[in-house]
């Protein structure tokens, strides 16, 4: 029996949340991982169970745990951090679909370039306090401006994964 979630809107909450990117570098030899600490949404949930939002996140708030690769990715050859300080995913439309899946229709801007992007969710929990969604899905970095890629080192698509909670936000 699938989850039902309540009409109404809804309030991310950063701690239980998390947002992450992985790319293989180095010619597909290592692999780049990090997350992003500013994140932040809010979603309505309508009568007929669809659902539209907004997240948010801080492009200086990336952090792979090296210093002076999070400076460059922050630069302008990457994300542009100083002119385009925020990534967006908007959620023009979400229905249920089959089981737990959540069929996600939004636009995904970075960069100031904006992008349509269909996701699949899953919705892990449901109740009177919250919800959790999960997502992963890729991206091609070139389609936002970012084909920095010194020898050849940068390639093939980035994986981005977001564990979503939101919780019942004041009328």
């Amino acid at each position: 029996m699938p989850v039902t979630v309540e009409t109404g809107l809804w309030q991310l909450d950063p701690t239980a949340s998390a947002v992450a990117l992985r790319h293989k570098t180095m010619w597909g030899l290592v692999t780049v991982k990090g997350t992003f600490a500013g994140v932040t949404g809010r979603g309505e949930v309508a009568a007929d169970g669809t659902a539209t939002g907004t997240l948010a996140i801080d492009a200086s708030s990336l952090d792979t745990r090296n210093k002076k690769r999070d400076d460059h990715l922050r630069s302008a050859d990457f994300f542009d951090a100083g002119n385009h300080p925020e990534i967006t995913f908007a959620v023009r439309g979400a229905v249920r679909g089959a089981g737990d899946a959540v069929d996600v229709d939004g636009q995904l801007t970075v960069r100031g370039i904006s992008r349509p992007q269909k996701i699949t969710a899953k919705l892990v929990s449901a109740d009177t306090d919250g919800l959790t969604l999960e997502a992963e899905f890729t991206v091609d970095r070139n389609e936002f401006g970012m084909g920095w890629n010194q020898g050849g080192m940068i390639r093939g698509l980035t994986t981005v994964t977001g564990t979503l909670r939101f919780t019942r936000a004041a009328a």
